[in-house]
């Protein structure tokens, strides 16, 4: 029995290797063809560049100047952050209050964002898009309000759970000693939650990050322009597109969250080793 569990080990650190190697394939392939001509992505796109077919940074030069790239990566950055911020102070204060009421109102508002994560987003994007026309929504600072309003439903549903498990007492004592609401929810309940909110910060910075529809169907794109709107504009007439601009934009949008992730990726294990300790 013994000399079995080694081997075991080892098929599957050889398995999820390879299903690894799976998902990090298409990044390289990205990064790969960056480097490349428009000709060669399209005749030797599992090829390695060389010759005439690596043309540097070429692509990258051409793909931010065609897409204004620095001023969409502002825009992006904005309503990323503005919106995450909003989503993790909202939503985190609205759990807590639901726990603690606990009365039919709060019991109908927390049934309400559940049933937001399962209606379809199909449903509401003609609507949403005539809205947020008509309510000057079509700037980022109301993306981020839009963004909330998508966003609430997980959040909401991760911090109940978590706020279920903080015994009250903690806060009764606070609030004895004279904290008062605000502080008791600062000082004691957000470094417990501390943990879920940075894997809820996670989940939602990867999503608003890469997302295309909201900001497509919602902002003034005569102003403003996301990252994954602004490449879009690298299609030419007749349905040609830049390939290796469109490459390096990839690229350039790609690394900050990746960057983001891995630097964020300790806190995702410690939150989830923390949660199975007090389970």
């Amino acid at each position: 029995m013994n000399t079995d569990k080694p081997k075991h080990g080892v098929l599957w650190t050889v398995f999820f290797s390879v299903l690894s190697l799976a998902w990090v394939y298409p990044i390289f392939l990205v990064i790969l063809n960056s480097f490349k001509s428009k000709s060669e992505i399209s005749l030797s796109t599992f090829s390695f560049p060389a010759g005439d077919s690596f043309v540097g940074f070429d692509n990258y030069v051409r793909g931010v100047e065609t897409t204004d790239f620095f001023a969409s990566f502002g825009w992006t950055l904005l309503v990323t952050v503005g919106s995450v911020i909003l989503i993790l102070v909202c939503t985190s204060m609205c759990a807590w209050w639901i726990v603690r009421v606990n009365n039919w109102v709060a019991k109908a508002l927390y049934m309400l964002f559940l049933f937001n994560m399962i209606v379809p987003f199909q449903m509401l994007m003609f609507t949403l898009s005539w809205l947020a026309d008509r309510l000057g929504l079509n700037t980022p600072w109301g993306l981020c309000f839009i963004y909330l309003g998508f966003g609430a439903g997980l959040a909401v549903f991760i911090f109940t759970g978590v706020v279920k498990g903080i015994p009250e007492s903690m806060e009764e004592s606070a609030m004895i000693d004279g904290a008062s609401v605000p502080r008791v929810f600062f000082q004691i309940v957000v470094p417990v939650m501390r943990p879920s909110i940075i894997s809820v910060a996670i989940l939602q910075a990867m999503w608003i990050w890469n997302d295309y529809l909201l900001p497509y169907l919602t902002l003034d794109l005569n102003k403003y322009k996301t990252i994954s709107v602004a490449i879009q504009y690298l299609k030419g007439g007749y349905g040609s597109i830049d390939m290796g601009a469109m490459m390096a934009c990839l690229v350039l949008a790609i690394v900050p969250i990746i960057i983001f992730y891995l630097i964020c990726q300790k806190y995702i294990v410690k939150g989830v080793m923390a949660g199975a300790v007090k389970g």
